[in-house]
């Protein structure tokens, strides 16, 4: 039986090197967005838009943190912020065309980067994959835990 916290060290190694190789990527793929910001284009397009307080919980980042990234979406003119229906106050952030014409060239870019990494897999080694990382990530949503920052 494999030792539990070399095991530990390993994950935690390669994720950290997973990454670093995933900002480094996203710099390739498209100049100007950032993994931040493409992580947040991608939850503004999966929710149809919302507010930067919201992004800021869910990513679990501090609220300048994703000030700046939307300022910077903002004049890039990926990201328009428009009235909240339930109360004109508020601003809901939205993709412009633009940012989802974007936000769409990169994910299948991404696709393409990951299809030709996962190339020789076999179909049962992806699907395991999948479901591991679907497991991990899920592990981190559980209502009482807490979330390590890294």
């Amino acid at each position: 039986m494999p030792d539990r916290d070399a095991s530990l060290e390993t994950i935690q190694r390669e994720l950290t090197a997973f990454a670093r190789r995933a900002r480094a990527a996203a710099a390739r793929l498209h100049p100007e967005l950032s993994l931040v910001s493409y992580t947040l284009l991608a939850h503004l397009e999966e929710q149809g838009g919302c507010r930067a307080t919201d992004l800021a919980a869910h990513y679990l980042l501090d609220k300048s943190t994703v000030s700046r990234q939307i300022a910077g979406l903002e004049r890039l003119g990926f990201v328009e912020r428009r009235p909240a229906p339930e109360d004109q106050r508020a601003q809901v952030l939205h993709l412009t065309a633009r940012g989802a014409d974007t936000l769409a060239q990169v994910a299948a870019n991404r696709r393409d980067a990951f299809r030709e990494r996962l190339g020789d897999w076999d179909d049962a080694d992806l699907d395991r994959f999948a479901d591991y990382l679907l497991r991990y990530n899920a592990s981190g949503r559980t209502p009482g835990r807490r979330t390590p920052q890294s």
